[in-house]
């Protein structure tokens, strides 16, 4: 494959990335904001879900505002590379704050499991505790690039 028929895959698989963080974004509100009128209905499949409804929904809108808070600091660093600039400070920002949300979820989801305990929710405590760690490495290997690039731009 050429070299530009790599980067025009590149950049359909960036874009289309980022439209499905937009979608997740806006469908999160969507979903968080009607969350006690969703889980009433769900409810009616899944009755141990009402048995606690109101630390149900108070658990999930703190789970779902959490989620979004890190979706939305990924669509910020999918912003600096459709942007060709994603070696900046503000993504090792990011990075580290998805780091922390992602610990936050797991933490929360701990919390859930206490309410209402299921094996999935193990797999999803486990997916965001990796998911924080490997926010936290990237971090700071994001963070070297960064000083590199700036060491770069001042001997230019």
């Amino acid at each position: 494959m050429d070299r530009q028929s790599h980067v025009k895959n590149a950049k359909i698989l960036t874009m289309g990335t980022k439209y499905l963080l937009d979608v997740m974004f806006y469908g999160g509100i969507a979903v968080t904001a009607t969350l006690p009128f969703g889980i009433r209905k769900i409810g009616e499949l899944l009755p141990e879900l009402v048995t606690h409804y109101e630390e149900t929904v108070i658990i999930y809108f703190v789970l779902g505002v959490a989620a979004l808070k890190l979706v939305w600091e990924l669509r910020k660093i999918f912003r600096t590379v459709l942007e060709e600039d994603c070696f900046v400070q503000e993504n090792v920002v990011s990075l580290g704050k998805m780091g922390n949300w992602s610990f936050f979820i797991a933490l929360m989801s701990i919390v859930r499991s206490i309410v209402y305990a299921t094996i999935a929710m193990g797999v999803v405590i486990l997916v965001f505790v990796i998911a924080g760690l490997f926010s936290k490495v990237l971090a700071q290997v994001f963070q070297e690039a960064v000083r590199y690039k700036e060491e770069n731009d001042l001997t230019i």
